[in-house]
């Protein structure tokens, strides 16, 4: 399956290593360290026609900064909860126990 990041890019799915929302990379001194890191070093695609991205896409080969937001990222990929590093306690339990 693939997602459009906006433009005209697509990416396999599979080849997703982490999404970043870039809202809350500034909260966090050693994430806003790599993004400047990553804009120094022009380690990117660009996207956004305005300059104004929302999420760092990382995939297997390349970075891209995408101006649609993360959560939308996350539902045309129909990633899940899993991606977004949440999950549901009590079904984890009766897994385990099964």
């Amino acid at each position: 399956m693939y997602i459009h990041l906006g433009g005209d890019v697509l990416i396999k799915k599979t080849e997703i290593v982490a999404m970043i929302d870039l809202s809350t990379v500034k909260k966090n001194k050693i994430n806003e360290n790599f993004l400047k890191s990553i804009n120094d070093n022009n380690k990117y695609n660009s996207i956004s026609e305005n300059g104004k991205a929302k999420t760092l896409i990382i995939t297997v080969g390349e970075s891209y900064l995408s101006p649609i937001s993360s959560t939308t990222l996350f539902k045309r990929g129909d990633l899940g909860d899993t991606a977004l590093g949440t999950y549901d306690a009590k079904q984890t339990s009766r897994e385990s126990s099964c």
